[in-house]
């Protein structure tokens, strides 16, 4: 069996074909820049990779299109009519407090994924037209909708409720949702199996950190906690994102001449890293850092001490820690990050092999000492594998 799985933005799509008896990648790539003048096309299968600009890619059914074509290829295709492709997998951000799991979409589901577009004004609208585009492409194939909203479905009131009047809950459905939780439930899991422990037994810690940073605390198999909220504003400090701040400075911003699309675009895409050094990429702000650049510096400090501060919190929401994980680029990859936020933790039992962390590069690995309260481990992320087994599992149960 094939599955597609499609991450649609709002001017890319990207893909990913899998052969689900092995579970391996057979094609991947994405249409980038869709809607303008000069589209790219990024297309990989049989160890190539193409680059290409097709014509005419206006929206996403065309984007998929373009794909599609390079998919039945004679020399790049992997397969040989559309029709082996038995259903379309998508990531979907926002699914709200109806959907906590992957389902087969129909309307029922669309008119959730529409409802959430003021929750997820960038991301819903752009998920919609991937699902509109496949069902376009492929007649008759299902298209199953993996929120990443759903796996944080999970969380107990007292943990995704805001101190604010209750009934901004009932009229507006305020209240804490989390997000990339394909990602958290991935590396989850697979950490379970890595440890040869019952996923259902275990009390984890998972921070997805990248450009978007997000942890998630989890108790035997269930949510009990996870930094972003309402939306992927609230939480640790991101790449432009600020995380969490004293709502006050929204007033205080609006009082002295900003108004809320001023504040909107300040605190979701000035601020965090960039915000503070001028730099939201961590690879490039620790070669300022370590060139003597006191702004990077300070951005560096602040990042990877509010990891510390949640990790510390989240060690006490679940009474204990069997395994903290690590994954996303900056999780996966930054070693001078994961050192710091490891000596920050040392004092209250968390041990790291200093070797071990430093041999750990993009790949699986368990690099807390013996003594350590817990392990601590290097997970990279697959949330497009996620997403087809999800795609499988909720198409058997249809």
């Amino acid at each position: 069996m094939k599955t597609l799985v499609i991450n649609a933005g709002s001017s890319s799509l990207k893909f990913t074909l899998f052969s689900m008896k092995k579970e391996e990648v057979i094609a991947s790539g994405q249409v980038e820049r869709v809607g303008s003048e000069e589209p790219n096309l990024i297309y990989k299968a049989k160890g190539k990779k193409i680059e290409k600009m097709p014509a005419g890619v206006r929206n996403h059914t065309a984007a998929l299109n373009s794909i599609c074509k390079e998919l039945l290829d004679d020399k790049t295709g992997v397969i040989k009519d559309l029709s082996e492709i038995e259903v379309v997998g998508h990531r979907v951000v926002h699914g709200g407090e109806k959907v906590s799991a992957p389902v087969v979409i129909d309307d029922n589901i669309k008119e959730v994924i529409k409802e959430c577009f003021s929750l997820a004004p960038l991301h819903n609208p752009a998920n919609m037209e991937g699902i509109e585009a496949a069902e376009n492409l492929f007649p008759g194939t299902p298209n199953v909708a993996v929120f990443d909203t759903a796996f944080h479905q999970s969380m107990p009131k007292e943990a995704f409720m805001y101190a604010i009047p209750y009934e901004l809950y009932e009229k507006l459905n305020i209240r804490r949702y989390g997000f990339h939780g394909t990602s958290h439930k991935f590396v989850a899991n697979a950490t379970a199996k890595l440890l040869g422990q019952k996923y259902s037994d275990l009390k984890l810690i998972t921070c997805h950190l990248g450009n978007g940073c997000s942890m998630a605390a989890i108790d035997k198999g269930v949510v009990a906690d996870t930094t972003m909220g309402l939306t992927p504003l609230e939480g640790l400090m991101m790449g432009t994102r600020s995380g969490d701040i004293d709502p006050a400075i929204i007033f205080h911003l609006c009082n002295n001449g900003y108004d809320i699309n001023d504040v909107d675009k300040i605190l979701n895409k000035q601020s965090g890293l960039l915000g503070i050094s001028g730099c939201s990429d961590m690879r490039d702000l620790i070669k300022m850092k370590d060139s003597g650049n006191e702004k990077a510096e300070l951005a560096f400090k602040m990042f990877t001490r509010r990891i510390a501060k949640y990790i510390g919190s989240y060690i006490a929401v679940l009474g204990g820690c069997d395994a903290i994980i690590f994954t996303g680029g900056i999780g996966e990859m930054s070693l001078p990050t994961r050192a710091e936020i490891f000596r920050l933790l040392d004092g209250m039992g968390v041990k790291v092999d200093s070797k071990k962390n430093d041999d750990t590069f993009a790949e699986v690995g368990l690099i807390s000492k013996e003594e350590s309260i817990c392990k601590v481990v290097i997970m990279p992320t697959n949330e497009e594998l996620q997403i087809a087994q999800e795609a499988m599992e909720a198409l058997n149960k249809k």
